[in-house]
């Protein structure tokens, strides 16, 4: 017979995640960070290639090379944004309160992504409650990832078509748009650990059905959005 759960609280995001979870939930945690990081080394070795053609003088590779960065992005960072709306869900819904730390600005490197941190640090010390900081986190987490995402495929298009009139400043905000994903994606790590550990057992296999939703859902626009770019690329190899 299964033991009634009882939750042994931590005092710190640090001990939430020196402390192993249980079977379930390590189980539940490998799972979707290893999709996760799967998803993130292919977008990062791509880009990387990318540089690397750049950097020894073949700008026309660099820029067929850049053309699959887009998708690779949105192939990390739509299930990233899924897995942090399903933990801001829930934790509305059923009151989680897992420990957090507030963003630290030095952990990224584009000024937006610095002020959006500086932000959520403020936030952090004018919400009362743990649970209204931890759901702020996430919500901020989640629009960052997006607005990041974004503002990498629209610096990667311009640099794609030949139209960016700075194209050594967009590859650098390419290297930095890509750095604060990362740093995104090891917050939200460290985040769903947390998470977990608040977690009642009892409510593991609701929580992992509403993510499972989530990113079939997100499958779908990943698929969408495959299709439109494998049309962009076509054009684009057949015009070089």
């Amino acid at each position: 017979m299964r033991s009634q759960f009882r939750p042994v609280r931590s005092s710190s995001v640090s001990q939430d995640w020196r402390r192993p979870l249980n079977n379930e939930k390590t189980e539940a945690y490998v799972r979707c960070v290893q999709r996760l990081e799967i998803a993130y080394t292919m977008f990062s070795v791509s880009l990387d290639e990318a540089f690397g053609m750049r950097r020894s003088g073949r700008p026309v590779k660099a820029q067929q090379i850049l053309t699959v960065s887009p998708d690779l992005c949105h192939r990390m960072s739509i299930p990233l944004q899924c897995l942090l709306r399903s933990m801001y869900m829930h934790a509305r819904h059923f009151a989680i309160t897992p420990n957090l730390a507030p963003l630290n600005p030095d952990n990224f490197q584009n000024a937006r992504s610095q002020r959006v941190a500086r932000f959520n640090e403020l936030f952090s010390k004018v919400l009362f409650t743990r649970r209204s900081q931890f759901v702020n986190k996430i919500s901020t987490l989640e629009d960052l990832v997006d607005e990041l995402a974004n503002n990498f495929s629209s610096t990667a298009d311009e640099l794609i078509e030949d139209q960016s009139v700075q194209p050594e400043r967009d590859w650098e905000t390419l290297d930095a748009v890509h750095y604060d994903l990362n740093t995104c994606l090891r917050e939200t790590a460290v985040l769903y650990k947390s998470f977990l550990h608040a977690l009642p057992e009892t409510q593991l296999g609701n929580f992992e059905a509403t993510l499972n939703e989530h990113c079939e859902t997100a499958h779908d626009s990943i698929a969408a959005r495959a299709r439109h770019l494998a049309h962009r690329r076509m054009a684009f190899l057949k015009g070089q």
